[in-house]
């Protein structure tokens, strides 16, 4: 198993980033595509503006030959190009209203914010091939200059003037003709702003998701490190206490052959109890189960129970009281783990006195153990039924133990559906109570 989570690791850290680098291209790639779209729908309304305004002019040049006029004085020399390129824009006019109608109507309809820009790029009189500017010059732009431009419209015409050359014959001849460029560009200054507008949802939808896959990758990473950490743990205890039972376990065994040879009868009983005592031990923490087999508990049994500790930690002074006279329908072994467990606890964090009482009302046993030891903090109350947790001193632990005896004693209340009230106060002592339902034989 953990050579195998070694590289579970590692994968799903690059499948996630994998799913990431996936959504940030397809994240990326559909910003392209509504920037692109968006751009085309500005770039087919402006072109169609255009057209409309251009359209309109020649019609009206073909009237009265002003382009053309103000060329040919340029061209003559007649006029200076700063005078040239005034009557160019003024000569432009309805376009730039056109087009500064277009940007207004597309800011109101759909948010846009749009730099445009109109230049003439080439003036050309043909029959000698001169050109009449050296370099654009612009006849119109928005206050937002255009930064980043976009060509949206290109075009080129030619402008001539022309004359009768035989009225009978109405030949027509073509005199000083310019051909002419012009261009218009444009940007979206706002246009990464209404994207984002518009893949809000999408967006957020990617950042749940991704969240969620993070989320559940973090929550997995825990659950795997803490479920390992337990498995080691628990191998070192197993391992441990398994060796330390078993010499014991054999030496009581020695000797309990050895006082029957003798006979003590004052020894041999404490003896053969604890030696059931360890192998009870050892069989519950290797099938982390009580056995299944019951031994009814008579009221003299919790005599035993007290009088083994009481020999086994005697500069403890235990208090018994027993207010039980009859056989109870509790398993002997059971009751045996809890008031050792609970007691060997109070030993263990410094209680010089231990209170056990043995009572019972109605259909219920109830158990009170308490003592004048070190006491918990509020705070580790709901942990310190948990497997292998001891409480913890600056994070050292200065009381031997591996943590199950309560978690034990905890389990087996649970099975007979009875409940555990703990109150502690640090420096003053615990108080376990302990209530457990049942029914008597008929």
């Amino acid at each position: 198993m953990v050579p195998k989570s070694k590289y579970l690791i590692p994968t799903f850290a690059a499948l996630f980033l994998l799913l990431l680098g996936i959504q940030v291209y397809f994240m990326y790639k559909t910003y392209q595509v509504k920037e692109r779209d968006i751009y085309r729908s500005v770039t087919d309304g402006l072109t169609n503006y255009i057209d409309k305004a251009d359209r309109g002019h020649r019609t009206l040049e073909k009237k009265d030959d002003s382009l053309q006029k103000i060329i040919v004085r340029y061209y003559n020399k007649e006029i200076s190009k700063k005078d040239f390129i005034q009557s160019f824009i003024e000569n432009r006019a309805a376009v730039r209203n056109r087009l500064s109608n277009y940007v207004d109507s597309r800011l109101q309809k759909d948010g846009y914010k749009i730099s445009t820009r109109i230049q003439y790029t080439s003036i050309i009189h043909l029959p000698d091939s001169i050109k009449l500017i050296d370099r654009p010059f612009t006849i119109f732009e928005t206050k937002d200059k255009v930064k980043n431009p976009k060509i949206a419209n290109t075009s080129s015409w030619e402008t001539s003037s022309s004359r009768k050359r035989d009225t009978d014959q109405k030949v027509i001849e073509r005199m000083d003709t310019f051909f002419v460029k012009s261009q218009i560009e444009f940007e979206i200054t706002n246009i990464k702003s209404i994207v984002f507008k518009e893949l809000a949802l999408l967006i957020i939808c990617c950042i749940f998701l991704l969240s969620c896959v993070l989320m559940l990758y973090i929550s997995t990473i825990n659950n795997l490190i803490k479920q390992q950490r337990q498995v080691e743990v628990l191998h070192t205890v197993v391992d441990n206490i398994s060796h330390e039972f078993k010499t014991p376990v054999a030496t009581l065994k020695i000797a309990s052959k050895t006082l029957k040879k003798e006979w003590n009868p004052d020894t041999l009983p404490l003896i053969d109890r604890q030696i059931s005592r360890l192998e009870s031990l050892i069989l519950q923490l290797h099938q982390d189960q009580v056995s299944d087999e019951i031994t009814a508990i008579t009221p003299e049994d919790w005599s035993f129970f007290v009088q083994d500790l009481a020999f086994t930690y005697p500069q403890t002074d235990f208090r018994f009281e027993n207010k039980v006279s009859n056989q109870l329908p509790f398993d002997k072994n059971s009751m045996e783990t809890i008031i050792k467990n609970l007691s060997e606890n109070s030993v263990k964090y410094g209680a010089s006195r231990v209170s056990i009482t043995i009572a019972h009302s109605l259909q219920n046993l109830e158990i009170e153990v308490s003592d004048n030891g070190q006491g918990m903090e509020n705070k580790e109350l709901k942990n310190i039924f948990e497997k292998f947790y001891r409480i913890q001193g600056n994070n050292i632990h200065n009381t031997k133990g591996v943590g199950l005896g309560l978690y034990i004693v905890n389990k087996i209340i649970t099975k007979y559906h009875g409940k555990i009230n703990v109150s502690s106060q640090p420096g003053k002592g615990s108080t376990f109570s302990l209530s457990i339902p049942y029914e008597m034989p008929l």
